[in-house]
């Protein structure tokens, strides 16, 4: 497991879940496709998993691509996303969210950007984050 720890994608990774807005929802895939990993879906659950701050992370708004949620059934982790995901307005059914009405899509800017808009290559982030 060390090496996914120091995964340098996974800042990326945590910059695009950072971005997800309250009430909308995104994929695995989505996250590694905006951070510029592409197929990269199991690795944003690594990279969620070993968040450094996870609790100021928006993890919960992170599902899979059919809108299910990941975590098992049963688990206190399912339990709190089913409550903070809820508590956004976002209406679970059977640890399942409707993607067609809550599935992020990003601004023109985030998509003309790319990974550049959540502080992947191209980017100075002493200088806020802008593309150089």
């Amino acid at each position: 497991m060390g090496l996914f720890v120091s995964n340098n994608s996974y800042p990326r990774i945590w910059n695009v879940v950072a971005a997800i807005p309250r009430g909308r929802v995104a994929s695995y895939g989505q996250v590694a496709e905006l951070a510029g990993i592409g197929r990269g879906a199991r690795m944003v659950g690594w990279a969620l998993g070993q968040a450094p701050d996870r609790a100021a992370l928006p993890w919960h708004r992170v599902l899979n691509a059919q809108g299910k949620i990941a975590i098992p059934a049963g688990s206190r982790s399912r339990a709190e996303q089913i409550r903070r995901l809820t508590d956004e307005g976002i209406v679970v059914n059977d640890g399942k969210v409707d993607m067609r009405r809550y599935r992020w899509e990003p601004d023109l800017d985030e998509l003309i950007w790319g990974p550049a808009a959540f502080g992947g290559p191209g980017t100075d982030s002493d200088r806020g984050g802008t593309p150089s």
